[in-house]
């Protein structure tokens, strides 16, 4: 885990604890929990608005690819 060891973690644990104290861990985690659900909520939304957006344009793309060998087929036999 980013080439800390367990040294490392706990003392950067304990530097955390004497900033913010025992009171204060708790609300932070809180609020980064929340941050965290509500960042995923709104990922899981625009990725729902993008797959709702696209299947029309791939629909108007495969309608585009159905033409293109019919007119292809008809201009090689007109030249």
């Amino acid at each position: 885990m980013f080439g800390l060891g367990a040294q490392e973690l706990l003392l950067i644990l304990l530097v955390i604890l004497l900033l913010f104290g025992a009171k204060k861990i708790p609300e932070i985690a809180r609020g980064l929990g929340k941050g965290m659900s509500e960042f995923k909520r709104a990922m899981r939304e625009t990725q729902d608005e993008l797959t709702k957006a696209e299947p029309p344009a791939e629909q108007k793309k495969a309608g585009a690819e159905e033409k293109t060998p019919g007119s292809v087929g008809k201009e090689s036999s007109n030249t």
